[in-house]
């Protein structure tokens, strides 16, 4: 009886451990790493104008490579915060505000590119909390830089999703999200996989933490997320999100 005393006291320690570096991975991502590559990004945009044709050039390379670095200690530091969290405590919130904030944010983010609202959002609010805006972020951030076109086109648009006898999708009200892309595409293959924790597709060892944290989200919501050609070219995230009631 001892021995299983002693076993569950050192499990415990080693799990308290475990915490305290993640906590401090979690504080060092959200400021000492995040802090230097805004200074990077800082500096750059103040070298422009100063730099020949060419140089114009390496240094669009690097804003863009910093800004993505700063994009992956945002997403470390959320999925830092969900890992640390106990349990997830739902409520209501309002979809329009979050995804619209978002959208307005990654555009700024992304000068480059072209972000398009098709109609309106409803005037709803989803079961989800304050990491709502992680998912949106994710996946509107990917949409740009997993994208091979010039310029990158997203169109977002929302709906209440009904089936053909007017009630709403699976017997629940249900918003449905859509974020499309004019990029390369999603292989049927691959859908699964990058949602995976360990995914290095799309080309980048970012891709694959984002679309794990989001996945992880939305099914913590109660929620559903999956990938869907769009046309001509391109890929659709949709992201189904209970109506809170």
């Amino acid at each position: 009886m001892g021995d299983d005393a002693d076993g569950d006291t050192d499990a415990e320690g080693r799990l308290k451990r475990q915490w305290d570096d993640l906590r401090l991975l979690n504080q060092v991502m959200r400021h000492d790493i995040r802090n230097d590559l805004q200074l990077i990004g800082a500096y750059a945009e103040l070298l422009e104008g100063h730099v020949d044709e060419d140089g114009a050039e390496y240094l669009e390379i690097i804003r863009e490579n910093t800004q993505s670095a700063v994009d992956l200690t945002t997403t470390v530091r959320d999925l830092a915060q969900v890992m640390l969290r106990d349990e997830v405590e739902t409520d209501g919130v309002p979809l329009d505000r979050i995804l619209s904030q978002q959208i307005e944010e990654v555009r700024s983010a992304y000068s480059s590119a072209v972000f398009t609202v098709e109609g309106s959002f409803p005037n709803a609010e989803v079961v989800a909390d304050e990491m709502l805006s992680s998912v949106f972020r994710n996946l509107l951030r990917n949409a740009v830089q997993h994208n091979d076109e010039t310029p990158p086109k997203v169109e977002v648009s929302a709906i209440v999703a009904r089936d053909g006898d007017g009630n709403a999708a699976g017997g629940d009200d249900v918003v449905e999200v859509r974020i499309a892309d004019n990029g390369p595409g999603i292989s049927e293959n691959q859908r699964e996989e990058i949602f995976g924790k360990g995914e290095k597709g799309l080309d980048s060892p970012g891709a694959g933490i984002g679309l794990y944290l989001v996945r992880s989200l939305v099914e913590s919501y109660g929620g559903t997320v999956r990938v869907e050609d769009n046309e001509p070219k391109g890929a659709v995230f949709v992201v189904g999100l209970r109506i809170a009631t």
